[in-house]
Formats: structure tokens, C-alpha cells, sequence
């Protein structure tokens, strides 16, 4: 989950390591240090907190060197300090990394037996000790690198730099991304695509197990089983990486309000020429012959899946199991004849869902992936990758990823329903026609936003927060609640609403708000007799519906927020535009770090 950039340049390394970090912030900030080599000396500089404090440090105590490696980070093995930032230093030897050393101790042992003395808490500095070992015993810095990268078991992306060597930097990827950027003598490497975009548009993806020897002119790559191999140089899209706020407060506020316009960009991949009909552009699948659907997925991507369960069974009629990848990776599951795996994640680099994936590679009829990133390692290990196309997004709470992550699911579902003949032509236009005015509705949803501030002012003051929902409402009510405890803090649960009198309701007093996502639909009046139960008890309850939802049932709510009107089946993406708002107005009012939340990162590449 850390970030991690090297630069061998043309120019003064330590501004644009800087800049390169700024990029990869999302990915941790816990605290952040950059090593550079000037006249063949080895030196750096750390910080704790965020990255503004490495830019004070390096005023006051600035770095020379055109060459350097910098890491931003989310602490695993040891607390974030000064002594356990990043990057580690061993002598002639600095180290970044993202990762995991699952054999630490047993590396650390042998170096123990040898005298040789830690002095941080962290995984890492037994890299940067077992290279200074090997350098010590002999070994040239490459053979140093590479043999230690051959003796560590677990997760990492590494980048070593030596003493007096300015024009080599040794980078090797097991389960966590890295990219090798390309540029006019100069070469620079990152944990993605996101940090080199200003540097370079042309990116060389290392695959699983991949080491890489870089210098200015020259990038050679070996597999895992050491042998040099070639890899593509792909030229990406600048446009796609751009992490601007946009004239917004918060990176959270600028993707909220771009949903509009990310949705219709997708739903016009999927629905081209005139929108009449679905196309899955890379390939297609014959839901005819699937007889199970299993949805994979961690955080708010698993309340996407739970989402298209109640499509994919209620439309198409395929059973879908739904489960979190940290849980279905080590149950093992079968996975039977005519089974279709499908994995969602927005990094495409979860590491839990990748190991998942890998699981079911070979076993399922066909491994599909729905993610943002179209060069990432699921995308790239999947029979079919879909693109959400929801461009960069650096929030660290999901917003516009998981709108357009259920919009590919909804799609996938009516294709699904359309192949197996649970739809008639005129059927399947209709639930086309509603996904085109999609965007419009978001407009709609989104100028409620100074309605819904107001109302998370007085959220703000809660100490805990329930959040019902029924049917497809359900894990929306999951998702509400876990963008507010992400951002605001604020401890908040959501059951699905019958079953509040199953225990939840105890919670129930004058203290504890209630939100109710109702729109009026099939289910509109069992909500309700769940929300009278609340207000029975003192419970102050915060209904979201529509205006025939707020003329039936607003009677005797503490607040209320209305929808637009939208069909049962897009209700749920729609009603994601407020319960992101409240989130972030909650956390904006309270006055945390909304993109930036403690403890969190973006992208979860280790386990």
C-alpha cells in the first residue's frame, strides 16, 4: 500500500521525486523520505506525517543528485518514525519498498548470527542489510540486489540504489505493482502509472516475479526464473492520470461531482452507436452456459457484488455466491462446471481479490474482471477485463469508482438476462433507455448537495449512526455507513431493514439518528413499518427517498432528503450520490482529513 518512485534524470532528482510522491500520496502518509546519489555518495532524508513535512526538511537540509528513489507510507512492520520511513539505508545500500517480508525473522536470524545489528521495526531494513551482506562477502551491487530479491518470500516492489553507482537503480515486483517509465536518457520507475505520467507516456509493465536492471540508456528483465525476457512499452493516456482537484476542496468533492460525466463515458462503451444494444469490447461470455455467477471483491467493490447479486438473480435468474476475497482465497471453495468468476476492484492490484482470482484461474469456466485500471495485474490475469472507466481517482473514500463499477455490473446483468431470454427486446430497451438518463439523474441527485450539508451538521454531533435498507437498498445501507465511519469517524452500522427487530433496535434511542434509504418501490411500505418502529422508540430518523416516498412516509422524520424519481432497478446507483454527500459533509463538518483518512490508503496491495 506504500508508494514507491526511482528517477535516473537529466536534472536535480529530489524536487521531482517530490512531485512523483505527490501523485502516489494516496497510497500512504504515514510518513515519506527520498535517498539520491551526488558524486557517488549516498545520502537522504526522512519525515514523519505527510509529505508538506519532507518538503520542509528538504528546504532546510536540501539533496543534490541526479539520481535518487523516494517511498510515501503506509506503516505494516513498525510505527510510523522517522526511523521506520523509508527508504532504509545499509551502508552502499537504500531500499524502498511495498510489501510484505513474510520471512523477516528467519532473514533477520541468519543476519543476527553474523553480528550484524537492527535498528529499526520494520521488514524492510533486512532487505537493505541481506544486499549490504552480500556486497560485503564480494558480490557486485546488481548480483547483491538480485540475490537478495531471490531469497525474500511474501509480497513487495523494490527499488534498491547504491553508492557510486548514479546511473543504476535495481527494482523488482512479487504481487505488487511496478512500472519501468521510458524517457530521452533518462529511465524512472513507479508504483504506477499515476506517479510518471508528468515524466513519460511510455510504460513497461513488469509482470509477476519480474527483476529489472535500469539505467539511462538501457532496461533489462528478467523473469522469475532469471532469464531476461522482453516486456511491451505501452504508451498510456495522459488525460486519464491527471489527480487535479479541479477548483474543489477536496479530491472527494471533485470525483462525487464528476459521476455524470464518468457514468456516461461508460455507459457509452457498453451502449455504443445508439444505445440499443450491449457490447463487451475484448471479448464477450455466453451466459447461457453459466450456471454460477461467483462475485469476489474487498471493501465498497464487495457492496457492488452484493448489489449485482439482486440483479444478476432477480433479472437473469443465475445464482451468484458473493464473498470478500481476504475470506474466499483461504476457504478454498469448489468451484463447479459452467462457474464464471468475476472479481471488482478499482486499483486492480487488491491483493486479497488478485490472490482470489489466481485460485480460480484454471478452475472456473471463465475468470472476469471489472476494474478502473486496464494495465493492472487483474485486468492483465483475467480471461475478460471490463474497464469502468472512471479515470483517476485519488479519494481515498470510493465514489465515483463504485457508481461506475455497479453500472458495468448492472449492464453485465441485462446481457446475462438477455442471453438466457429472461428479457423481451422491448424489455431490454427499457432498462437501456432508463441506464442512458442515468448521468441526467445524477445531475439531479447532486444538486441536493446543499440540502444534504445542512443535514450532516447535525449528524456530525452523533456518536452512532444506523443506516436500514432493503432489497438492492441493503448494501447501498452497507455502503453509506462505511463511507462515514471511513471519513468522519463516526461509528455507524447498516442492517438490512427486517432486521432491525433482531436485535439492532435495542440500540434505538433519541441519540441515535437513522438512515433510511426508501425510494418508493416494491419494498417502499415494509420500510416504512421498519421506520415507525424507530420512531416509536425516540429514534430520529433521516429518510432518503423520492417525492411519492417523502408524500407516504415522511410524517414524524427527523429530516429528509429527496431523490429523483429513478427505476427499482438504477435506485441503488442513484441513491449512492447522497449517501456519499452526507458522508462527506459529516467529515467535512467534524473536521478530518477527508482524502486522506487515518490508517487508510487507497490501494490495499498487501494482505
Amino acid at each position: 500500500m506504500c508508494g514507491i518512485v526511482g528517477v535516473l534524470g537529466n536534472h536535480e532528482v529530489a524536487p521531482i521525486l517530490v512531485e512523483a510522491l505527490k501523485r502516489l500520496e494516496y497510497r500512504g502518509y504515514d510518513s515519506a523520505g527520498i535517498a539520491t546519489v551526488n558524486e557517488g555518495i549516498l545520502d537522504r532524508r526522512r519525515a514523519v506525517g505527510k509529505l508538506v513535512n519532507l518538503s520542509d526538511l528538504l528546504v532546510h537540509e536540501p539533496l543534490r543528485g541526479k539520481s535518487g528513489i523516494g517511498h510515501t507510507r503506509w506503516a505494516t512492520h513498525g510505527a510510523p518514525s522517522v526511523i521506520n520511513a523509508h527508504p532504509h539505508q545499509a551502508g552502499p545500500v537504500a531500499v524502498v519498498h511495498n510489501g510484505i517480508v513474510e520471512n523477516f525473522r528467519e532473514l533477520r536470524a541468519e543476519l543476527a548470527e553474523k553480528g550484524i545489528s537492527f535498528v529499526t521495526e520494520t521488514d524492510t531494513e533486512t532487505i537493505a542489510l541481506m544486499a549490504q551482506s552480500h556486497m560485503q562477502s564480494g558480490l557486485q551491487p546488481i548480483e547483491a540486489a538480485l540475490k537478495t530479491i531471490s531469497q525474500l518470500e511474501g509480497a513487495f516492489a523494490l527499488a534498491f540504489l547504491f553508492e557510486g553507482a548514479d546511473d543504476l537503480i535495481v527494482a523488482a515486483r512479487k504481487g505488487s505493482p511496478l512500472a519501468i517509465g521510458h524517457g530521452d536518457g533518462e529511465m524512472f520507475v513507479g508504483s504506477d502509472a499515476i506517479a510518471l505520467s508528468p515524466l513519460t507516456d511510455r510504460i513497461t509493465y513488469l509482470e509477476e516475479g519480474d527483476s529489472a536492471v535500469v539505467t539511462r540508456n538501457s532496461l533489462t528483465i528478467r523473469n522469475q526464473d532469471g532469464n531476461e525476457v522482453q516486456r511491451e512499452c505501452k504508451t498510456i493516456n495522459i488525460d486519464q492520470t491527471q489527480v487535479d482537484k479541479g477548483g474543489h476542496k477536496h479530491f472527494m468533492a471533485k470525483e462525487i461531482a464528476e459521476q455524470p460525466t464518468v457514468l456516461g463515458e461508460a455507459i457509452r462503451h457498453y451502449l455504443p452507436n445508439d444505445g440499443t444494444e450491449i457490447t463487451l469490447p475484448g471479448g464477450d461470455i455466453d451466459f447461457t452456459k453459466v450456471n454460477r455467477l461467483v462475485m469476489v471483491a474487498c471493501g465498497t467493490a464487495s457492496y457492488a457484488c452484493l448489489t449485482a447479486k439482486y440483479w444478476f438473480e432477480q433479472i437473469a435468474g443465475i445464482p451468484v455466491e458473493v464473498d470478500v476475497a481476504s475470506e474466499f482465497r483461504y476457504r478454498e471453495p469448489p468451484i463447479t462446471e459452467g462457474t464464471v468468476a468475476l472479481f471488482v476492484s478499482q486499483s486492480g492490484e487488491t491483493a486479497d481479490t488478485l490472490a482470489a482470482l489466481r485460485y480460480c484461474a484454471g478452475k472456473a469456466q471463465k475468470v472476469v474482471s471489472v476494474v478502473n485500471v486496464a494495465e493492472s495485474s487483474i485486468a492483465r490475469e483475467s480471461d475478460l477485463a471490463l474497464p469502468i472507466l472512471a479515470g483517476a481517482e485519488i479519494g481515498v473514500a470510493s465514489t465515483k469508482a463504485f457508481t461506475c463499477q455497479l453500472s458495468v455490473l448492472l449492464v453485465l446483468a441485462l446481457k446475462a438476462a438477455s442471453d438466457r431470454g429472461r428479457l423481451t427486446a422491448d424489455e431490454l430497451e427499457a432498462h437501456l433507455s432508463d441506464l442512458r438518463g442515468l448521468p441526467g439523474l445524477m445531475n439531479q441527485a447532486l444538486s441536493s448537495e446543499s440540502r444534504i450539508a445542512k443535514v450532516a451538521a447535525k449528524l456530525a454531533e452523533a456518536r452512532d449512526i444506523l443506516f436500514l435498507g432493503r432489497g438492492r437498498m441493503f448494501p447501498l445501507a452497507l455502503e453509506g455507513a462505511l463511507k462515514l465511519k471511513e471519513i468522519s469517524y463516526i461509528h455507524a452500522e447498516a442492517y438490512a431493514s427486517g432486521e432491525l427487530k433482531h436485535g439492532p433496535i435495542a440500540l434505538i434511542d433519541q441519540h441515535v439518528p437513522v438512515v433510511v434509504l426508501a425510494p418508493y418501490d416494491e419494498l417502499y411500505d415494509k420500510s416504512i413499518s421498519n421506520m415507525q418502529e424507530v420512531m416509536a422508540r425516540a429514534g430520529k430518523v433521516l429518510l432518503i427517498t423520492d417525492t411519492s416516498g417523502l408524500k407516504d412516509g415522511a410524517e414524524g422524520t427527523w429530516e429528509t432528503i429527496q431523490m429523483p424519481k429513478v427505476s427499482d432497478v438504477l435506485s441503488p446507483i442513484l441513491y449512492a450520490v447522497p449517501a456519499q454527500l452526507l458522508a462527506y459533509h459529516t467529515a467535512v463538518a467534524k473536521g478530518t482529513d477527508v482524502d486522506q483518512p487515518r490508517n487508510l490508503a487507497k490501494s490495499v496491495t498487501v494482505e
